[in-house]
């Protein structure tokens, strides 16, 4: 089978086809013919070689996948080949084949095309726990995203809107703020234009937002901090423009706020079991009857996966990339 690597640690120019052996499946996996599958910014940051992989990780690039089931291991009775199915994996997905954790499956609606189905397992399933299970968004809360029009981002605004929160995003264009109104978002916030501080205290009254979901990282902690109303919820998913940050202590204790921040590829089989078979029971009905839908940005051929990166690393997308491994 062939697979995307990255060469050597570089640019785009150092994604590479390799030809591997075909991966033949445990007792508890499924072996998938993949169809389509999705860059994220931890392939980006994988190929640059400034992303510490899991340990056990393989070299080939992808997290997550939709195909065909073709084989399965003795121990799995719920999947037979030839059903539909998208996963969320610890890397692998950008290969013509892949053996994927049965507990780890989903199966993929009938109205849902493969591209479409690839954009779902790694952005719904870090939207859901960190905006559902970690941030604890219900109905009447405020919700802060930044970066709205990311693929975790149009996620979130959907997971939101569907609860009864009120949905705030911050974007780098009119445009952005125009997809995530659409989604619904309530307010859209270009961060190149104006203080999205000023503009949530604006919105609110002074009370603040209830929770912030943060891809930037240690530069917004304290601007974030400001943003939260009392007993508020930060919520970090990524540190995109730096990790480190001095926090004030007094602030977060006056406002009584919790910080924390989690990460979906490190976690354990187990723990990303538990994660799947809740996003099957509390997201899969909305998925499968359109109320809620993957946003993909555009779709294209496998072997222009290094054209992906570059529009990823540009920022000029909204929602998912995709990458068609078959017609």
């Amino acid at each position: 089978m062939r697979v995307v690597v990255a060469s050597a640690p570089g640019g785009p120019e150092v994604l590479t086809f390799e030809d591997r052996q075909d991966p033949v499946p445990g007792p508890d996996e499924l072996l998938v013919e993949v169809w389509a599958t999705a860059v994220n910014r931890a392939d980006t940051l994988q190929r640059a070689g400034t992303y510490s992989l899991p340990p056990g990780s393989t070299d080939v690039l992808g997290l997550e996948l939709a195909g065909r089931v073709v084989a399965v291991g003795a121990e799995v009775t719920d999947w037979t080949p030839g059903d539909r199915v998208c996963a969320v994996m610890p890397g692998g997905g950008h290969a013509e084949l892949a053996t994927v954790p049965a507990r780890l499956a989903m199966r993929i609606p009938d109205a849902m095309s493969y591209a479409q189905a690839a954009a779902v397992p790694e952005v719904f399933l870090t939207a859901y726990d960190n905006v559902v299970r970690r941030g604890g968004c219900g109905e009447g809360d405020v919700l802060l995203v930044h970066g709205g029009a990311s693929g975790v981002g149009t996620a979130a605004i959907q997971l939101a809107r569907e609860r009864g929160c009120i949905v705030f995003v911050t974007c780098g264009s009119p445009a952005k703020i125009d997809a995530c109104r659409a989604l619904g978002a309530a307010v859209g916030i270009d961060y190149h234009r104006e203080d999205f501080v000023a503009r949530v205290h604006e919105e609110t009254g002074g009370r603040g937002v209830d929770v912030v979901l943060d891809h930037i990282g240690g530069p917004y902690l304290a601007r974030d901090l400001d943003c939260l109303a009392m007993d508020g919820r930060l919520v970090f998913i990524g540190t995109m423009d730096g990790a480190k940050a001095q926090v004030d202590i007094q602030a977060l204790m006056s406002k009584r706020a919790w910080v924390t921040g989690a990460k979906l590829r490190p976690r354990t089989i187990d723990e990303k079991a538990d994660l799947v078979e809740a996003l099957r029971r509390d997201v899969w009905p909305a998925l499968a009857s359109g109320t809620i839908s993957p946003v993909v940005d555009r779709t294209l051929p496998w072997t222009r996966v290094a054209e992906a990166h570059r529009v990823m690393e540009a920022g000029e997308h909204v929602g998912k990339l995709v990458l068609s491994v078959r017609e």
